[in-house]
């Protein structure tokens, strides 16, 4: 998504200079295909060479002046959320964003996550309900393959905030194989799923940083 593939990390004094996605620099990404051979690559690694891995990219990163570090971790409650929970809690990171799928086998996983959150004490910032209808092509109608409604009603049983639904729309996902190798993050704007991430993060910010 971001066009980044074959690009490769830096290493400078400072420590690893993570590859930028766009001129201004202004949004930077780490991850360890940049460290691979080869894109189709599979990392076969046990639980310490991992946890090495993101104390690494938490600590030997040189990520400038940040206003966000957004940690994207795998399903579920393995090493990866421990490590990232534990390197990180003495910086008092500001919570999670819970990103679940509306039916209810989803939903069950989901309620396990919540449950970790609240035993190492990281702040839930919102739910969002991913793949929450399909939108056609041609019509532009919205159906509910998957149900509906699960995510927002989750949220509402735990008292956290719904963040809102993002529909399948096989339009981004034409646009982001076709664009990827020029850097999708550049026409973004003009995708009709814009709006919905645009709400999504604004109500994040203003509960981050809720100062006009």
């Amino acid at each position: 998504m971001f066009g980044l593939d074959g690009k490769k990390v830096h290493q400078a004094s400072q420590g690893w200079v993570p590859v930028y996605a766009d001129e201004t620099q202004r949004l930077s990404c780490m991850s360890i295909g940049f460290l691979l051979g080869s894109k189709n690559d599979s990392v076969v690694w046990r639980g310490p060479k991992k946890n090495a891995m993101i104390k690494q990219f938490l600590q030997d990163v040189y990520w400038g002046e940040l206003d966000y570090l957004l940690i994207d971790t795998p399903p579920g409650t393995s090493d990866e959320h421990i490590s990232v929970i534990e390197y990180l809690k003495d910086f008092n990171p500001d919570g999670a964003v819970i990103v679940t799928t509306p039916q209810q086998v989803a939903i069950a996983d989901v309620r396990k996550e919540l449950s970790f959150c609240k035993k190492v004490k990281l702040p839930v910032l919102g739910v969002v309900e991913n793949m929450s209808g399909y939108i056609c092509p041609h019509c532009k109608d919205c159906t509910n393959i998957f149900s509906s409604g699960g995510g927002e009603s989750m949220a509402q049983e735990y008292g956290i905030d719904f963040l809102g639904r993002v529909p399948i729309d096989p339009a981004f996902t034409m646009a982001v194989d076709s664009e990827g190798s020029s850097a999708y993050v550049h026409s973004f704007r003009k995708s009709e799923l814009f709006p919905l991430f645009q709400g999504i993060t604004k109500q994040l910010t203003q509960h981050l940083d809720p100062t006009p």
